[in-house]
């Protein structure tokens, strides 16, 4: 296979009202939860250089292995998650999910040591399981396969968009020092948990489970996307026949999509947890000083042209058709970015070379993730989904503790440097590209001799 789908034809005027109606209705909901989960598992990140790690007496390789333990309990409960909201609904599930991790949230508030901070960092992973695959899944019932990418993309936003708000609004809160009579990095983690619960709870009575479900839907705008998904879901068995929970476990496209995920999961949370501690470092590197506030702005800066690049990416990829350099460009020019942004020589220089990275990584998901659809359905698409995303949510463990492994490692005096860690990332990124290349090329030799034999009759 070449990665490529096919661009969209012109569409009809029920297929463009029922299609605006779902982007207007069901994304930026989605994409809101999507900014409350991630802004609460990386708000770690936050408060770590402004007062945690030093209330709590963590070294890096702590606060790495406090950041990456999250993934355990996510990964052990992913793809049950995900067969539990193909099976009650995505309403209920999405709902439950949020409500869950937005208690444990709310714990950080009062974390005493390294050891509640470990256990608390587990147990966010465990309520949190299933909730991305999830909502890929739940978007992907919704939308047929010519309008996936656009919409993938536009919920994507969330993610870029969380730092860019986030951040600045993590360093208000944690100049709310003394308030409640709490440090200011336990008012951070307050803040951030409080909207989980109330969305949550939102969640249970604004989502629906299918087109035919929604009264904000036409009967003719019903009709059009039950159809289109279904006549999707009916040849993409026929053709792959891959529906069934075990045919995820089985693909040798499955496993290898997961790998590809892994990579740039690894860009993206070393970048994520790292990034507010690099930033920090740049007053003694570069003798220059700045308030908490000015520290989350500054963290914002790479994530702003990552939601531009991101929608124009996306863009092309859904006016062309998806094609596998849509996804090994952003794969090789993130490896090759990430570990130059530490010998950048200025602090603006430093943050326009992370911007790259920044831009390379989202640039790459959102067309990612209209991959599995394409050939798989039903529980196998739920499994394969989670599968995808249990894979490379270990690299949400391994990213943060091997980078805060290998700086303080390569230590000078009390000060952990970020050099080799970074080349790792650039070398996992790399990985993401070549193994994209070759799923590819793999494809295309498989249609070839599947449509020679027709050829020479």
């Amino acid at each position: 296979m070449d990665t490529t789908t096919t661009s969209p034809a012109v569409a009809s005027a029920v297929e463009k009202s029922a299609i605006k109606k779902v982007a207007v209705r069901l994304v930026p909901f989605v994409a809101l939860m999507f900014f409350i989960n991630y802004l609460d598992r990386t708000a770690i990140g936050f408060a770590a250089p402004n007062g945690m790690n030093e209330s709590l007496g963590l070294s890096a390789a702590q606060f790495g292995f406090a950041s990456g333990v999250f993934f355990i309990g996510y990964i052990l409960l992913e793809v049950p998650s995900n067969l539990a909201l193909h099976r009650f609904g995505a309403r209920k599930w999405l709902a439950r999910i949020m409500v869950s991790w937005g208690i444990v949230a709310l714990l950080f508030t009062w974390v005493g040591n390294f050891e509640q901070l470990v256990g608390l960092r587990f147990l966010l992973g465990v309520a949190e399981a299933g909730f991305f695959p999830g909502a890929i899944l739940f978007l992907s019932l919704w939308v047929p396969a010519a309008h996936r990418g656009k919409i993938l993309a536009l919920f994507y936003l969330a993610q870029p968009l969380t730092t860019v708000i986030g951040a600045p609004f993590a360093g208000l809160l944690i100049q709310q020092h003394g308030l409640f009579g709490l440090d200011g990095w336990r008012v951070m983690f307050l803040g951030v948990a409080i909207p989980a619960i109330i969305v949550g709870i939102i969640a249970w009575f604004y989502l629906k489970d299918r087109p035919a479900d929604a009264k904000w839907l036409t009967a003719e705008e019903k009709t059009w996307l039950t159809a289109a998904l279904e006549g999707e879901k009916n040849k993409t068995e026929a053709v792959n026949q891959k529906g069934r929970i075990g045919d995820a476990f089985k693909s040798g496209r499955v496993w290898v999509l997961a790998f590809i995920y892994f990579g740039f999961i690894y860009g993206l949370y070393a970048l994520g947890f790292f990034l507010p501690t690099i930033i920090a470092g740049f007053q003694a590197q570069f003798g220059v000083e700045f308030d908490v506030f000015q520290k989350g702005l500054i963290t914002a800066i790479p994530y702003v042209p990552a939601a531009i690049a991101l929608h124009f990416w996306a863009r092309d990829a859904n006016r062309r058709g998806l094609k596998t350099w849509h996804i090994v460009i952003p794969a090789f020019l993130g490896a090759v970015s990430i570990p130059l942004a530490l010998f950048g020589g200025s602090p603006a220089v430093t943050i326009a070379i992370i911007a790259v990275t920044a831009m390379s990584i989202f640039s790459a998901l959102p067309n990612f993730w209209t991959l599995p659809t394409q050939f798989l359905t039903g529980a196998a698409a739920a499994a394969g989904i989670a599968l995808i995303n249990t894979i490379g949510n270990l690299a949400g463990f391994s990213a943060p503790y091997i980078t805060g492994a290998l700086a303080d490692a390569t230590k000078v005096g009390d000060t952990p440097h970020y050099e080799l860690p970074m080349l790792v990332v650039g070398g996992f990124m790399a990985l993401s590209g070549v193994l994209m290349l070759l799923l590819a090329r793999r494809k295309k030799v498989t249609e070839a001799a599947l449509v020679e034999p027709a050829l020479t009759k």
